[in-house]
């Protein structure tokens, strides 16, 4: 496949996303609540949903672009021991579960990446995190998987390509953190 090829999926997932413009303002103002309310943000994933967990926790606690207060945001992937050590003790299909059951309450917004929507353990804890009472999200591709009947609310990318699916994950995360950085800052 061609550079202009790849190029052309990109742009044709990309001018579909105008379609998640209502799921995407209702998240931020759900975040904007959650902040408010003095909870956090939790993101969870596999691989390169693990690796944008990160990177979108970080873009919440440093800052985006604006210069402001630090906003509470974690990624169960970033604990290499609670990983290896649930994953080796229990199974890994439930090792972000652990995490919520431990580190979750209420007023806390969690965001379950899995470009499938079928990550075992992104669905247990989802149900975990909904049973303390947070708000869900799930992140998937078109079909949404299980996590389509699971959580409260979903992103779905209309894509089938897990790489323009992360693309796209990335940009509605990092609209996200431009519109809280707005609301702190203005």
């Amino acid at each position: 496949m061609s550079f202009t090829n790849a190029l052309q999926r990109h742009f044709d997932t990309f001018n579909q996303l105008h379609t998640l413009q209502s799921e995407v303002e209702l998240l931020a103002d759900q975040i904007d609540s959650c902040f408010e309310k003095g909870g956090k943000l939790i993101f969870m994933g596999n691989g390169g949903s693990a690796a944008d967990s990160q990177h979108l926790a970080a873009e919440f606690v440093v800052r985006y672009k604006a210069e402001r207060q630090p906003l509470a945001a974690i990624a169960l992937t970033v604990d290499t021991s609670i990983l290896t050590a649930h994953s080796n003790d229990y199974s890994y299909d439930s090792v972000f579960t652990r995490q919520v059951q431990a580190l979750a309450k209420a007023e806390d917004l969690i965001i379950g990446i899995s470009t499938s929507g079928n990550s075992a353990n992104v669905i247990d804890a989802i149900e975990a995190a909904k049973e303390i009472g947070c708000t869900t999200w799930a992140w998937t591709g078109s079909h949404g998987g299980k996590l389509n009947d699971i959580a409260d609310h979903l992103i779905r990318i209309p894509a089938d390509e897990t790489a323009r699916i992360q693309e796209a994950h990335i940009f509605v995360g990092h609209w996200l953190c431009e519109e809280m950085d707005r609301r702190t800052t203005a």
